[in-house]
């Protein structure tokens, strides 16, 4: 997922306008059908002010994606309320997860064009993946220092950290009976608090 190529604030508001014409775009006909004009067009700019800064549409969808999916993380970024941290850590680790699990335009494109999220499944790591790399690590390395996190390498235990909430976010809705409280949402969600539980305890 590409980003920032834009850093100051009259860039960013622009970009904003235009990934906000994008999403809409994309939660009401998915990615495949959405054109560089009907992005234009929302947005209020010209097809020519898209191409300066986006090759195509799914540049713009990548860079979408990066900024929804960081925001999540960046929305649920446990506060210091002097708790120590691996409660803290898991408890936002759970709700983000299910949040993204339930955000509109990643069930879009699961729904319609699941295609777009294989390269960061399988090839590389992308931008919102690296940017959770470092949160992870900052956290870890932090409940390292008050004892609620075992020792290890913190750049190693972020990326097994990442590989679980991934799967949990990505792939969970197909493990949820809803019909089924002991396979719900809330009993898959327990389940992760467990693994997560487990895995950073010293």
């Amino acid at each position: 997922m590409t980003s920032n190529r834009h850093n100051s604030p009259a860039a960013r508001t622009a970009d904003d306008a235009v990934l906000d014409a994008a999403r809409d775009c994309v939660l009401a006909v998915g990615v495949r059908r959405t054109t560089l004009t009907d992005i234009a067009r929302r947005a209020g700019v010209s097809r020519m002010t898209l191409y300066r800064r986006w090759p195509d549409v799914r540049t713009i969808v990548a860079d979408l994606m990066t900024r929804e999916w960081t925001g999540i993380g960046a929305a649920l970024q446990p506060p210091d309320d002097g708790r120590p941290v691996r409660p803290r850590m898991v408890e936002g680790l759970v709700t983000g997860v299910r949040t993204f699990r339930d955000h509109p335009l990643l069930r879009k494109i699961v729904e319609v064009d699941p295609e777009l999220l294989l390269p960061y499944l399988l090839d590389r790591c992308g931008a919102s993946q690296r940017a959770f790399l470092g949160w992870f690590e900052e956290a870890i390395a932090a409940g390292q220092q008050d004892g609620t996190v075992r020792a290890g390498h913190p750049g190693r235990q972020a990326r097994a950290l990442l590989l679980v909430v991934q799967s949990f976010a990505l792939s969970a809705p197909i493990m949820i009976e809803p019909a089924d409280p002991e396979l719900g949402a809330d009993a898959l969600d327990a389940e992760l608090r467990h693994a997560l539980e487990s895995m950073l305890a010293p």
